[in-house]
């Protein structure tokens, strides 16, 4: 996630003064604080890269070979396809835009307040979902060392545990905060690196050319529900768009960094899941990687994998609650929000109800839900944020034919490809996931209805 870029962020709102609402201008809309320009396309490159890959990578690989079998490196890749099409999308309409937001401002702008706030919403749920499944899968990991805590009171507990150390830690300050989510990060990489190098020199040149059948066998349905996974593992790369205030000439950075970004991690995507595919093949498992990792690296492989999903998983998940108040605030800011939403702890100057809320939250869908089923409800909100920003695209063309910002390639097209796309996988949630989509929606809605009445008061 985008740790440090929000660390910059909140130390800009920190500046507000104590107790009072985030800063807005005179006119009750957008941010009073003035922002330093100061991500480049290198760093935003690697914000995007580390919001993507987190902890969907660990534990999603056996859920698609078991959906798709052989087929499962071509799903990586056609996924990161489908993916590119939606974040050419984000980044023509991101470059439109230079203040903070993302998703929810981008709707907000193309559609109104009703829509804004309906992206806005699901851009929580997806944040919230995330830190949820990773808490979730950071406990699996644990259970394979102390099996304990992978069920009942002990695993309750520990999840308070988890996710109560960094909401107190960006409970009284986002330094504290940002500092526990980068040493968390650290290690991130280094193992899925170590996995492809080993993996690609021990089955590289036994590698089987996937067949036609392997590709039809598992039919439509199948495809459509690891698509609908793979959403979760590729989603998180419209999470550095929210400080768009603070990248440099935005027109050619985001969609440098999109593009470059996401092309990084499709390879490594695809690369892990050949690995996966060749190491233990398509036996149903719950730790795919470290599995893999015991027979490329012997009996201390699993163990090296397995700590480095813990380190992994919970830099994510510090990272989430790190960046979900802030997502809030910026609907506070709007005036789309109730105010305490924004408001500053009096000592600290953090937004502490909205940390201790979302926090909250993360904690009940960890608590309430297995991996899979929250990644699924994750990869659901996301999909409706994706369609929005894609709809924003050809609203925006058709309401600015000729703005000073990048025009993608037959964006239209893309943006259509993209909104069927995501409507074909949203149809494989399951009944309770759909159910938790429509109590968002429904709670956004009554959100504007507030937010719509109370502007009506101060007119009068």
């Amino acid at each position: 996630m985008l740790r440090g870029s929000w660390a910059r962020v909140n130390l800009s709102l920190s500046q507000c003064l104590p107790g009072a609402t985030l800063c807005r201008s005179v006119g009750g809309g957008g941010w009073g604080v003035p922002f330093v320009r100061a991500i480049g396309r290198w760093t935003m490159t690697a914000l995007v890269i580390n919001s993507i890959i987190g902890g969907g990578i660990f534990g999603l690989p056996a859920e698609v070979t078991r959906l798709v079998g052989r087929a499962s490196p071509i799903s990586m890749v056609a996924a990161g396809l489908v993916t590119a099409a939606i974040a050419a999308c984000f980044a023509e309409v991101a470059s439109q835009f230079s203040e903070p937001g993302g998703a929810y401002l981008y709707a907000r702008t193309a559609f109104g307040r009703f829509a804004g706030m309906q992206a806005g919403w699901f851009s929580l749920l997806s944040a919230c979902a995330g830190g949820a499944a990773n808490a979730s899968l950071f406990i699996l990991y644990l259970a394979a060392f102390f099996p304990l805590v992978g069920h009942g009171i002990h695993r309750v507990l520990l999840l308070i545990v988890l996710i109560g150390i960094p909401t107190f830690a960006n409970y009284v300050g986002v330094r504290s905060g940002a500092r526990l989510t980068n040493v968390l990060t650290v290690t991130k990489l280094t193992p899925l690196a170590v996995l492809i190098l080993l993996g690609v020199a021990r089955f590289g040149r036994h590698f089987e050319l996937i067949q036609v059948n392997d590709v039809t066998r598992p039919g439509w349905g199948a495809w459509l529900s690891a698509l609908l996974l793979l959403t979760f593992a590729y989603g998180g790369f419209e999470y550095p768009l929210i400080p768009t205030g603070e990248v440099k000439d935005t027109r050619r950075t985001i969609p440098f960094a999109l593009l470059t970004g996401l092309l990084g991690c499709v390879i490594i995507y695809t690369l892990l899941q050949f690995v996966t595919v060749a190491t233990v093949g398509a036996i149903p498992t719950n730790r795919p990687l470290a599995d893999a990792a015991s027979v490329l690296l012997g009996g201390g492989g699993d163990i090296f994998v397995s700590v480095a999903v813990m380190i992994s998983t919970y830099g994510w998940l510090c990272g989430s609650i790190l960046n979900i108040p802030r997502l809030a605030c910026s609907l506070a800011a709007q005036g789309d929000a109730p105010a305490f939403f924004g408001k500053l702890h009096l000592r600290f100057s953090t937004p502490a109800a909205a940390i201790v809320l979302f926090a909250g939250f993360i904690w009940l869908l960890a608590v309430t839900g297995a991996y899979l089923w929250i990644s699924a409800l994750g990869a659901g909100a996301l999909l409706i944020v994706y369609i929005g920003t894609c709809a924003a695209l050809i609203r925006l063309r058709a309401r600015k034919p000729q703005p000073n910002a990048l025009r993608i390639p037959l964006g239209r097209g893309l943006a259509l490809f993209a909104i069927i796309t995501c409507l074909a996988a949203f149809t494989r949630l399951h009944a309770r996931q759909a159910l938790l989509i429509g109590v968002t929606a429904l709670i956004a809605t009554l959100n504007w209805w507030w937010a719509k009445r109370r502007e009506a008061k101060k007119q009068r």
